[in-house]
């Protein structure tokens, strides 16, 4: 039903300008506008109800935007088949596909931000698994100390941090089930410690990704720089200030014919900081007006103050229309000489219209990430902290100090027998035996002459069901999630490398999936089919791993 209203909306859209037979695509070049992102849209969606026609809609929807990746994805759907021929072409458009994320900056703002909220998300779920997974069997060891020594109840000072939010109470968990790890295993706690430190950063980012999209501002200066609207900047940025905002709205005025008002923009632009990109520009809006001479002065300055192709193309354009032919050609080499990709994108949309006789410079995606990081101020913690991000980061640095002093200090801690199970520590034991066992499992496994045939048969089968039901939780666990039956054995670093593997590829496939800008019912399928295989893959090696180690014993 969703796709039937957009279809719809969109012949609602393109109809009238279809019906006076003028070319759609041209029209909106006339305008500067290279990405009709809509009109591109409604091609795809008209595809899918003729499959005989389907590649030639799709690739008329390629001529309207080049930039957009969905064109080429669906381009790749159907023009894939098993002959070597087409899968060549298949493969051919997918890698357009992905290379037209470099200049669209939605696209490549989800696909950024899909990736980076994973990879913290699936960081702190892992901890939060590690904590389930571990605290059954590691807090009666906690409890034990406790009852041998009162004051080790001071520990639990530390969980007071859930005071201060979510984050700094898993921190204070792990921190006293860290006590209970192995050494290498503690590296775990470490990671989980830095990642607070670096907290400040995380949450400046995390918000970027939630506030950029709510920027009007930013969405009317990506319109205009990407070729995709002029009349939602003109609206928009009237009455905006910085450069970034004021050199988008000149562009717009030029585009729609307003080029005094663009005149005004540039130069006021000029006076603040002189740039090539500005003169080009101007001297763009003059050509538009006819006054030739005018933009060669001022692409002349462009070019002394450093060599644009742009600049050189626009020149070579204007010298030829007054007839100064040999001169004409020397800019056009040299403009070729420079960026020869670029002068061919120029001739391609070369018409005697201002907005393709000669080419307005544009922000680049690199600057338009640049400007959207400038412009997101708001910095949220999402409810994971009550207090300040820097003050995580001293919270880090304190829980840091904190457990490396306990490590050092607490001695001696709880194990348990690595055959029964049973809770030890070197109080209730005055040695501590072979391989970590308890007195009755060491006596009816190595001492057999110590007990009778009766003890040792009633241990043996004490220690034989205590290991089949570890393994069958281990097997379990394997099962529900990647590394958890490693976590759960006390590999604790192993099985966290495949449970943050695992649920980081998960999390891009939904988050990717579901974090769309402009993009109706077109997510990155090369990425969501990229991730599950990788997740597959994952899963069946930590099962396959898991299943050989428990053969084995070695868990």
């Amino acid at each position: 039903m969703k796709r039937f209203s957009l279809v719809v909306l969109f012949s609602l859209l393109f109809i009238p300008v279809l019906s006076t037979g003028r070319d759609f695509c041209e029209e909106q070049l006339d305008k500067g506008i290279r990405n009709s992102e809509a009109y591109s849209y409604f091609l795809i969606e008209k595809s899918k109800a003729d499959s005989s026609k389907a590649e030639k809609t799709l690739e008329e929807a390629l001529r309207c935007s080049p930039d957009l990746p969905a064109v080429y994805f669906a381009l790749l759907k159907t023009s894939f088949s098993f002959s070597t021929e087409r899968m060549y072409k298949a493969y051919g458009y997918m890698l357009k596909g992905i290379e037209a994320y470099e200049r669209n900056f939605w696209w490549s703002f989800t696909v950024a931000g899909s990736l980076f909220l994973s990879f913290i998300i699936s960081f702190i779920l892992s901890m939060v698994i590690i904590i389930m997974v571990r605290l059954p069997g590691d807090l009666p060891l906690f409890s034990h100390d406790i009852m041998e020594q009162k004051n080790r109840i001071l520990l639990l000072l530390i969980l007071i941090s859930a005071l201060i939010g979510p984050l700094l109470l898993i921190g204070g968990i792990l921190i006293i089930l860290g006590l209970y790890l192995k050494k290498m295993d503690r590296v775990v706690v470490y990671l989980y410690l830095v990642f607070l430190l670096i907290s400040p950063w995380v949450f400046k980012a995390s918000s970027m990704v939630f506030s950029i999209p709510s920027s009007d501002v930013l969405k009317a200066v990506i319109e205009v720089n990407e070729s995709r609207d002029n009349g939602y900047a003109l609206s928009i940025l009237r009455n905006s200030e910085d450069d970034g905002a004021l050199y988008s709205y000149a562009l717009a005025l030029k585009r729609e014919g307003r080029y005094d008002e663009a005149i005004h923009i540039y130069n006021k632009l000029i006076a603040r900081k002189p740039d090539p990109v500005f003169y080009n520009n101007l001297a763009n809006c003059y050509v538009a007006k006819n006054d030739m001479e005018r933009a060669k002065q001022l692409y002349e300055k462009s070019m002394q103050m450093r060599p644009l192709v742009s600049a050189s193309y626009n020149m070579s354009q204007v010298l030829r229309r007054t007839l100064d032919l040999v001169k004409g050609e020397e800019y056009f080499l040299y403009a070729q000489k420079i960026d020869p990709d670029s002068v061919t994108r120029f001739q391609a949309i070369f018409s005697q219209n201002p907005n393709r006789l000669v080419i307005d410079e544009v922000l680049p995606i690199s600057a338009l990430w640049q400007y959207s990081r400038e412009n997101a101020t708001r910095v949220s913690t999402f409810g994971l902290s009550t207090v300040p991000p820097a003050l995580l980061s001293f919270m880090a640095l304190f829980f840091g100090a904190l457990f490396y002093v306990l490590n050092k200090r607490i001695k001696p801690r709880a194990y348990r027998c690595k055959k029964c199970g049973t809770i030890l520590c070197k109080k209730c034991e005055r040695r501590v035996l072979w391989g970590n066992m308890c007195l009755q499992c060491f006596r009816s496994l190595i001492k057999l002459h110590e007990l009778d045939a009766r003890e040792r048969i009633a241990r043996l089968q004490t220690v034989y069901e205590y290991q089949m039901r570890r393994r069958r939780n281990m097997n379990v666990l394997s099962f529900l999630l990647p590394g958890s039956a490693q976590i759960y054995a006390g590999d604790v670093l192993k099985g966290l490398l495949f449970l943050w593997s695992f649920l980081f590829l998960l999390c891009v496939f939904v988050i990717s999936s579901i974090f769309v800008i402009g993009m109706p019912h077109f997510p990155h399928l090369w990425l969501n089919w990229g991730t599950f295989l990788l997740m597959a893959i994952v899963y069946f090696m930590s099962n396959i791993i898991t299943r050989l180690r428990l053969a084995k014993r070695w868990l």
